[in-house]
């Protein structure tokens, strides 16, 4: 009978230690842990010992940017020579086997949806150019076709020196993609993003199929230094930009040693905690008020003048006529982001040359012949 009574006890306390394994936890202990993931790395213990630590690619990256030392070793002679640009290294039959360095929450709690910088080694074996795009093969196979899942493309938010200024990382800005479905009142698993929720998921040290780098489309015009950028940008189109802006204002480059012109940013996001790399924003327009300028959208937070929403075209039709101006001499102007900006964006520019006395279409077309006008939207 002792024995049968042990027995019992063993069960009730199994049977306790399953229920509290599956018990919710607390509101006001879940609610803190999301506050506190706006200022933490994703995963609290991210670093594993095969890889660099976000802390070591901040010290090495200011350590490398805080001296007169010119960054040149991955340049090009002359640096604005584009003839050996680095396209198509890996394609999806021969990719390229990275590993996850870090993946990092970069929005606040009130932020609509999950973004996050995400590193990833490359071993130095796969260098691109600013602007350029990585192709990301996530694992598994496509429900729909029963094929393995195809790459997807994502900016490169790093210069060519990656965020360990030794050429051997690059970053992603990702946003992790869900469905809301409204007769569930809950997201849809079976909708999520494939690509983004396997690279917002990753860990230290998980390996990840790349191909690429692709694209000649949103390349600087380096070789005019004097020439103005204008820079749009909705959520994650925000990438290339960052790229950019790191090469010629931030990192000792040739590019930025010679830049001239003005580097303007418009970004388009939902409110103030949404907003992406804000603080290095703010530090390059401290630093360098005569040719960097950044303006914001946020469509929960603004109003445009008609009293509606404030968004990204409403925002850049502020600025339309010294937009005109600075296109009209030469600057470029680049889109990245989500494709539903561009029809407000192309009728409100339709309206300042129309006030102008000319006809849209033979202006646009002239800028896109004169390789001023660079669209990347999905």
């Amino acid at each position: 009978s002792l024995l049968r009574m042990l027995a019992k006890l063993f069960i009730l306390a199994a049977l306790v230690a399953c229920v509290s394994a599956f018990a919710p936890a607390r509101f006001g202990s879940r609610m803190g842990g999301a506050v506190r993931m706006a200022e933490e790395p994703w995963f609290p213990n991210s670093v594993t010992s095969n890889t660099v630590s976000m802390g070591t690619l901040e010290q090495t990256f200011n350590t490398a940017t805080n001296t007169e030392t010119l960054q040149n070793f991955l340049e090009a002679d002359p640096y604005y020579d584009m003839s050996n640009m680095p396209l198509n290294t890996f394609k999806a039959k021969e990719p390229h086997i990275g590993k996850i360095v870090s993946v990092k929450r970069i929005v606040g709690a009130q932020a609509t949806g999950e973004t996050c910088d995400i590193v990833i080694d490359h071993g130095g074996k796969m260098p691109y150019w600013e602007g350029q795009s990585y192709g990301v093969i996530p694992p598994g196979i496509n429900p729909k076709n029963g094929k393995p899942n195809v790459n997807r493309l994502y900016s490169i938010a790093s210069t060519r020196y990656g965020d360990d200024m030794k050429g051997t990382t690059t970053t992603l800005c990702v946003r992790r993609a869900t469905y809301w479905c409204p007769e569930l009142k809950a997201e849809d698993p079976a909708k999520k993003g494939v690509c983004s929720n396997y690279l917002c998921d990753a860990k230290p040290g998980d390996e990840v199929t790349l191909t690429g780098p692709a694209g000649k489309v949103m390349l600087m015009p380096e070789d005019k230094p004097e020439t103005d950028l204008i820079m749009v940008a909705t959520g994650t189109g925000i990438a290339p930009y960052r790229s950019f802006l790191r090469r010629l204002f931030v990192e000792k480059t040739p590019a930025g040693e010679n830049f001239k012109g003005l580097a303007w940013l418009f970004l388009g996001v939902a409110n103030t905690d949404a907003l992406l790399y804000d603080a290095d924003w703010q530090k390059i327009a401290k630093e360098f008020p005569d040719n960097f300028k950044v303006d914001y959208a946020l469509s929960r937070e603004q109003q445009n003048k008609k009293g509606g929403k404030m968004y990204i075209q409403d925002k850049v039709e502020e600025y339309a006529e010294e937009i005109f101006e600075r296109m009209d001499k030469g600057a470029h102007m680049y889109f990245c982001g989500l494709k539903g900006m561009m029809p407000g964006i192309l009728e409100m520019m339709e309206g300042v040359a129309k006030s102008k006395g000319k006809e849209w279409k033979d202006v646009l077309k002239e800028w896109k012949h004169a390789g001023q006008w660079h669209v990347e939207v999905y």
